[in-house]
């Protein structure tokens, strides 16, 4: 964020403590039950957001040398991403060419070459086939054009954004839509991976997105572990585009009061989530990044997410590693034991009748705009489907 935003949010974070009041939207919004359980729904959201859309893969530093690799399947395309010698990103299909087996599996480093199990077809981190068993087998398939298939893929910013479509084309600033100045001062091409993890749960995708759009809920689910932390129901919000922005206050920001503005640390003092659309959370925390990536499960009630700690230099010794350790920990403990329990619940009342829909309130910005966001781009979707 930059310097001039930092200071102005900070203002309105200091007057909403001054006068308990919180960033309001309009009016209250009902959001459909259905949003959450329709099968039909879900096959369009998986269709347009995760198929037909670029996939935000993470920073960076998940892929920091060349050689470097990795593979995604969250999204049902298999995807291979790699570090290449010019220090630029490839990304292929992960799909071999002679009879369609997967040529790599979890991720790596040092990578020269991919070699398919099935027959041994080997292709260079550039795609190209490099060689293959009884070749003169094949001279009618010739080399140049048995690569394996390209992706587009574009690193920006400091992140990682991949097309799961051959022909797809990416603009990425046009899909971060004013964000990319903001996320462009935080400097995330100098972070480093720590470490992953990946959660299953039992709600839809969507549910694990709202955990991060209010926080309202802080001292009623969270009075042992992120309450004593941070001020309750008290943030700003700003949009851009379908994404957006929003910070919540610490309550040691009242520790900025009486000094000189040109000298204020908004990111000591708060956590800043931004919902990159239409599924990843970005959370800076005063010197470290969380990324949280959401997919789909093969259910409307079901997910997969990975989860991944970003750090400004690199975890050397064991006071490092445990100071990372813990703070990784204190967060997967937060999510795993309170809200993602609190949101299966959900997901399993949507089903009960009680109600045709649920209420977000003024007080709730972050998660109109955002289900706004969603219905917008599915009813763009149909128009344009219904015109051709």
């Amino acid at each position: 964020m930059r310097r001039q935003d930092q200071i102005a949010e900070a203002r309105k974070l200091l007057a909403h403590l001054d006068r308990r009041t919180t960033a309001l939207a309009d009016g209250i919004y009902r959001n459909p039950v259905s949003d959450y359980t329709c099968p039909r729904q879900a096959a369009r959201e998986g269709a347009l957001f995760f198929r037909d859309g670029p996939i935000n893969i993470g920073l960076s530093g998940l892929l920091p040398r060349p050689g470097d690799w990795m593979t995604h399947d969250y999204t049902g395309v298999p995807m291979l991403l790699v570090r290449r010698d010019d220090d630029t990103l490839g990304a292929f299909l992960n799909v071999c060419r002679h009879r369609g087996a997967r040529v790599a599996d979890g991720c790596g480093s040092g990578a020269r070459s991919f070699s398919c199990p099935y027959h041994g077809w080997t292709y260079g981190v550039d795609g190209s086939l490099v060689a293959r068993p009884e070749d003169a087998a094949f001279a009618a398939a010739d080399r140049p054009s048995h690569g394996l298939r390209s992706l587009p893929v574009v690193e920006k910013h400091g992140m990682i954004w991949v097309g799961p479509r051959p022909d797809m084309a990416l603009d990425v600033d046009t899909l971060l839509d004013g964000a990319a100045d903001d996320l462009a001062a935080y400097g995330l091409q100098s972070y480093h991976h720590y470490e992953t993890r990946v959660l299953r749960r039992e709600m839809n995708w969507k549910l694990a997105i709202d955990t991060f759009g209010e926080t309202y809920h802080l001292n009623y689910l969270h009075p042992d572990t992120v309450a004593p932390l941070f001020h309750n129901n008290r943030a700003t919000f700003a949009a851009f585009g379908r994404n957006h922005r929003m910070i919540a206050a610490r309550r040691t920001l009242d520790e900025l009061r009486g000094q000189p503005e040109e000298s204020w640390d908004l990111f000591a003092h708060t956590a800043i989530v931004y919902v990159l659309f239409p599924n990843t959370i970005f959370l800076f925390q005063r010197d470290h990044v969380e990324t949280w990536h959401v997919f789909p499960g093969e259910r409307p009630d079901s997910c997969a997410m990975y989860v991944s700690l970003y750090i400004p230099e690199p975890a050397a010794g064991d006071s490092a590693r445990r100071h990372w350790d813990n703070n990784f920990n204190l967060l997967m403990a937060t999510v795993e034991l309170q809200d993602f329990p609190t949101c299966e619940g959900m997901q399993r009342g949507f089903s009960s009748g009680a109600q045709d829909s649920i209420v977000f309130g003024r007080n709730e910005p972050a998660l109109q705009h955002y289900h706004r966001s969603v219905r917008a781009a599915l009813g763009e979707a149909e128009s344009r489907l219904a015109a051709e």
